[in-house]
């Protein structure tokens, strides 16, 4: 990993400086000095918090691009192309699938480990060591989600001088993520001071910052349901009484701006750049998936024309004047997966390229817009998760009404988007209503555990947050996703279960990968993590 260079690098150099101060010992006073009294001596946590927050969120091609939209979004059927590039999609083995094991370890890390050093053990500064903590853990949730077994204990305080970090078993990762988890969250106290403005999620609450740590547990706690129902038990009724996000007031999220490239959504820019340039004219490289748009079509979806658009919408310069006929639910169709060029006319008869600019795209004024928030954890995400668990028995409230909340608070959540009230682009509370009135949760256990969770796929793409989509599907099964029969196909058509190591890391820390895959099983998008049980 470029971490463990870094790291390797810095002890150089302190060895340098320890073999200059033992030379020159006999100055007495020199190092009083040399000492700039203008200058920082101790790291500033706030702005480095900011930083870690930025980062995590995704600033990158590497995060946002490779691992969001190419692989989870086509994973999750929720975008088509034809182009082969796109990995996740049709299951195509490449050296982009460690860009995210990278990233997490040499960025996302970076500043929190300096942070939570600076803060630990120091009563004033438990505000601010608890919410890096707890940040620490949303960072290490996906990356083991996404890749299985992972360093953790030599990632997360690691002595200097460990630059092969061994990788821990997820059956232990798990249950460290939820102890720590608690410790971080029992620290917080209101009473003192946080990181304040430098806190860009939550303008440094610490109430927000509690119930965001506490969803965060029921989301990892409800991730157990097939390995160990009982510690999903136990985490998910601590987590319930800990107290979660209550509105979608509370949600965590990133705001944008549109004033230059360094403050926008990241999933819009790269969607953007490379999928749906405007000169493309409707021939650009990505389309809404057929798997995804024929279930909001079966439901009658009002979010239809927030999610989506024919090309001409996706103009900026056109965009006031045409979305409101460009969104009409009507209009959409979709792009089955699974297909290039050459192929495509086995499932389109009569295909020809032009017929491109007939097929939806994601709607760039709305949930792909420059400026739209990037939702970290959502409301809805909460009550779905709430209504498994009242269906389960596990928490309070009835699933039923849990179901509806999450419904509707998604719908709600549109409001927080450009364009959010533009003609047939708005879900209006006539819509909402009448969407809730004819979805009841109903049948046995599992229908309702289906409907559940078909609702948690099909509010998840408001948020772009396909990464979160895939890893419930892992758990669930829900959505039935198509298969893929491609030429170039490594996963025998199935949709990826996990994402494989970094081909870097496994030239660098080549026996800790080789021991995670003798624990894991094959280095294989196949493979399934530890708690994705069939």
């Amino acid at each position: 990993m470029n971490y463990i260079k870094n790291k390797i690098a810095a002890v150089t150099i302190k060895t340098g400086v320890l073999a200059v101060m033992l030379l020159t010992s006999c100055d007495k006073g020199f190092e009083e000095m040399n000492i700039n009294p203008n200058a920082y001596t101790q790291p500033a946590v706030g702005p480095l918090f900011t930083n870690s927050l930025i980062r995590t969120v995704g600033t990158g091609t590497n995060d946002r691009n490779r691992t969001n939209i190419k692989f989870a979004s086509g994973i999750m059927q929720y975008h088509a192309t034809l182009q082969n590039f796109w990995y996740g999609e049709k299951g195509i083995v490449n050296a982009q699938t460690g860009n995210f094991f990278e990233t997490v370890y040499t960025s996302h890390l970076r500043e929190l480990m300096v942070i939570i050093k600076e803060t630990e053990n120091k009563p004033d500064l438990v505000n601010q060591n608890g919410m890096a903590k707890i940040w620490r853990i949303f960072a290490l949730h996906r990356v083991t989600d996404a890749y299985g077994d992972v360093p953790y204990k030599e990632a997360v305080g690691a002595p200097e001088g460990k630059f092969k970090p061994a990788y821990d078993k997820q059956s232990e990762i798990y249950p460290w993520m939820l102890q720590d988890l608690e410790a971080a969250l029992k620290q917080l106290d209101p009473a003192k001071a946080s990181f304040g403005a430098a806190d860009v999620i939550y303008n440094g609450s610490v109430p927000k910052w509690k119930s965001f740590g506490y969803s965060l547990m029921l989301r990892l706690a409800m991730r157990l349901t097939k390995v160990d129902p009982a510690m999903a038990k136990e985490w998910a009724q601590k987590a319930i009484a800990g107290g979660l996000i209550q509105s979608n007031a509370d949600i965590a999220l990133l705001r944008h701006a549109p004033n230059n490239e360094n403050t926008w959504n990241w999933d819009a820019r790269e969607l953007k750049r490379e999928s749906l340039p405007e000169g493309n004219q409707g021939l650009g490289l990505v389309k809404m998936g057929k798997t995804f748009l024929d279930l909001l079509q079966a439901n009658n979806d009002p979010r239809i024309p927030f999610y989506m658009t024919l090309w001409e919408g996706n103009i900026d310069a056109r965009q006031g004047q045409v979305i409101a006929q460009t969104t009409a639910a009507d209009k959409q169709k979709a792009l089955p997966n699974g297909y290039d060029p050459n192929t495509i006319a086995t499932a389109i008869p009569g295909w020809k390229n032009e017929m491109l600019k007939e097929l939806s795209e994601p709607n760039t004024a709305t949930i792909a817009n420059f400026s739209a928030p990037s939702i970290i954890l959502s409301y809805s995400e909460v009550e779905f998760l709430l209504a498994e668990a009242a269906l389960r028995g596990w928490g309070p409230g009835t699933a039923e009404e849990h179901y509806h909340k999450g419904i509707r608070a998604n719908m709600e959540s549109s409001t927080l988007y450009p364009n959010s009230s533009v003609a047939n682009v708005v879900i209006t509370p006539a819509e909402i209503a009448e969407y809730i009135a004819s979805h009841p949760l109903t049948g046995s256990d599992e229908e309702k555990f289906r409907q559940i969770h078909t609702q948690f796929y099909l509010a998840h793409y408001m948020y772009l947050d396909f990464f979160e989509a895939w890893s419930n599907w892992r758990r669930t099964g829900v959505p039935n996703l198509q298969t893929i029969n491609y030429p170039l196909n490594a996963t025998g058509g199935q949709p990826l279960r996990r994402l494989m190591y970094s081909f870097e890391e496994k030239s660098l820390n080549t026996a800790s990968v080789e021991n995670a895959i003798k624990n894991q099983g094959p280095d294989l998008y196949t493979t399934r993590v530890w708690w994705d049980k069939q």
